[in-house]
């Protein structure tokens, strides 16, 4: 098949890695559309409403100049971003769960302000795809496949002309090893931009201090391991099955989504990516 952007196959980090967990999970989250209005389907979680505020602030940094980021009131900045994510809209069941995740987002932006390291050097981004769509590049134009994605930081070093990936991670538990993530990031700045990539890290803001060093894969193993997993993705689209390993009862990644299906979710309305968002009780 000739490579077509409009009928291409696009992968992501998160878009694999819900099929990784469970293909039945993949296509509820990422092929489905809700019969009444036609969009696709997400599920408020109050894990994915404290990623996104604490991102929002932090990313947002790299939109003034390095030398006067800090001279902001981030604090400030998180009650703003909070209240987007705020209530049922943000999946909080409850005032007092709800002030928890708050008082957890607080904590990281604290201490990102009292170490801000290497948030205080320059930074670069990708370039946003056509129409503002995430960086991405043709994976496989053989199999009509765009791997597509944003790397949360690239810290700029002058004197070398080279970057290092900063990723911020706001979840309890460390990065799985085998995870699809730097893999996808090696991919993304080898073909979309030229400068050397010096290293990688992850910064645990709920409690670490300082970034936590990685090593980024080399890139044919890289290429290799998310090909392979991309190209399970596009055998299930093509023939139409997303089997949950569980079987018929389901598993954790797909039973949440099954909810929805059956009309026993709560609609909470259209969210920021144009997804129906619902509350599972």
């Amino acid at each position: 098949m000739p490579a077509d952007k409009y009928t291409a196959v696009w992968v992501s980090h998160s878009s694999m890695g819900d099929f990784l967990k469970c293909p039945r999970a993949y296509f509820l989250h990422n092929v489905y559309k809700d019969p009444k209005d036609r969009r696709k389907i997400t599920i408020a979680s109050p894990a994915l409403s404290l990623g996104s505020a604490v991102h929002e602030v932090v990313e947002g940094l790299a939109n003034f100049p390095a030398d006067k980021r800090f001279d902001r009131d981030l604090l400030a900045d998180f009650k703003i971003a909070w209240k987007k994510v705020s209530g049922k809209k943000g999946g909080f069941t409850s005032a007092e769960q709800e002030e928890d995740y708050f008082k957890r987002g607080e904590a990281m932006i604290a201490r990102v302000a009292k170490n801000p390291g290497p948030l205080l050097k320059k930074t670069v981004k990708l370039k946003a795809g056509h129409n503002d769509m995430p960086p991405n590049f043709y994976l496989s134009e053989e199999d009509n496949i765009i791997l597509c994605g944003k790397i949360d930081w690239l810290e700029y070093e002058d004197a070398t002309d080279t970057i290092r990936v900063l990723d911020f991670k706001t979840g309890k538990h460390d990065e799985d090893g085998e995870s699809l993530q730097l893999p996808i990031y090696a991919l993304l700045l080898d073909k979309l931009q030229k400068r050397k990539v010096t290293g990688a890290g992850y910064w645990y803001l709920d409690r670490d201090d300082e970034v936590k060093p990685v090593a980024l894969p080399d890139l044919s193993s890289a290429f290799e391991k998310v090909l392979a997993v991309a190209k399970k993705v596009k055998q299930a689209r093509e023939k139409g099955e997303f089997l949950c390993p569980k079987g018929e009862k389901g598993c954790f990644a797909c039973r949440p989504y099954e909810k929805i299906i059956a009309g026993e979710a709560e609609l909470i309305g259209v969210g920021e990516y144009n997804q129906t968002v619902y509350l599972i009780p």
